[in-house]
């Protein structure tokens, strides 16, 4: 082994000494060659096969919806904490792995190849969700507490990431939670200032409410760029295109993805997919129709429906005999087996 080294060492050198003298000729050439070549060698496997992995990025995409963890549900919402844990557990354990939905609405997804994305959104900004103690540590039974500790047991570790559509004075008031969200990776988005129902309100009033609601969010967290906005109680205004864009006292806000309610996965976001309505799935206590536990047994029991990364973010691989291809402005990264 040590002779080895010793004899590349000499090639080395040897490149270096005739790359500064013209006698040397081709040798310097080849011998430069050689070295650049194994300088330029890829540091990382190059992705499988998109086949081998059964990959299908035109597959739809569960975007689960949660409001509150409480020991004692009340609403057809709720979860107990053990609940939205075991949810979680089931999700990693199925290789779902969780984006935001700002990278979902950009495609912008980037994951092991054979695994699943999963868009976690938790509405109405409750101290359920993101709770601190006085030690400034979070409460080991909120919502994000229970997504970091899940997610940092898997092998290898997955990196945590859920998408918070709050109101104005979120969680409890704590003004700990949104900076703490925006610097750990979590994505912080709209829910209007108050939980108004934007069906009841004029034109005005609408704006009004998401202007407000970004004010906030923006005040809390300087530079902050809020890219999507979920429906409260999954209504829009009488004026659909309010709830993406809009201008109330001199501030502006243009959203890329509107979510809904339900009641269904969304389609993948490089095919026909409308970002002004993303559908998504309610998880409660198995009393909502078509809730998460329905929807996530019938992917498993049918996984060419769900979307499977093929490892690479710079192509979109799917089965050829699928009969579907991606939107028009993906076509330069379509992969087709």
């Amino acid at each position: 082994m040590v002779r080895g080294r010793a004899v590349l060492a000499r090639v080395v050198v040897t490149g270096l000494v005739c790359a500064g003298v013209a006698a040397c000729g081709d040798s310097a050439n080849t011998t430069t060659a050689v070295v650049e070549s194994v300088a330029a060698a890829p540091s990382t496997p190059a992705p499988p096969d998109p086949a081998a992995v059964a990959a299908n990025e035109l597959g739809v995409v569960p975007v689960l919806m949660y409001h509150q963890l409480s020991p004692h549900p009340a609403g057809d919402y709720d979860q107990t904490p053990e609940e939205f844990r075991a949810e979680l557990e089931r999700l990693f354990r199925e290789g779902y792995r969780p984006i935001t939905m700002a990278q979902y609405g950009s495609g912008e997804i980037d994951l092991p190849a054979g695994t699943h994305p999963v868009v976690l959104t938790f509405d109405d900004s409750t101290g359920s969700q993101v709770r601190f103690g006085d030690d400034g540590i979070l409460a080991p039974d909120c919502a994000v507490a229970i997504l970091q500790d899940v997610a940092a047991a898997q092998t290898p570790a997955v990196a945590p990431r859920a998408t918070f559509y709050v109101n104005n004075d979120p969680f409890a008031g704590d003004g700990r939670a949104l900076p703490w969200l925006a610097a750990h990776g979590y994505e912080i988005g709209a829910h209007t200032a108050d939980h108004s129902n934007l069906g009841q309100l004029n034109a005005d009033g609408v704006q009004r409410e998401l202007v407000q609601n970004v004010r906030a969010i923006t005040a809390a967290v300087p530079g902050i760029d809020v890219r999507t906005m979920a429906l409260p109680l999954g209504v829009f205004p009488s004026d659909h295109a309010l709830a993406a864009a809009g201008t109330w006292e001199g501030t502006a806000y243009r959203f890329d993805t509107v979510l809904l309610v339900g009641a269904n996965p969304a389609p993948s976001p490089y095919g026909p997919v409308d970002h002004g309505a993303v559908p998504r799935i309610r998880s409660g206590r198995g009393e909502v129709p078509f809730d998460s536990a329905y929807w996530l047994d019938r992917l498993a029991a049918d996984p060419a429906q769900r979307y499977t990364a093929d490892g690479d973010p710079a192509r979109i691989s799917y089965p050829r005999a699928g009969g579907a291809d991606p939107d028009p402005r993906w076509a330069s990264r379509a992969n087709p087996y």
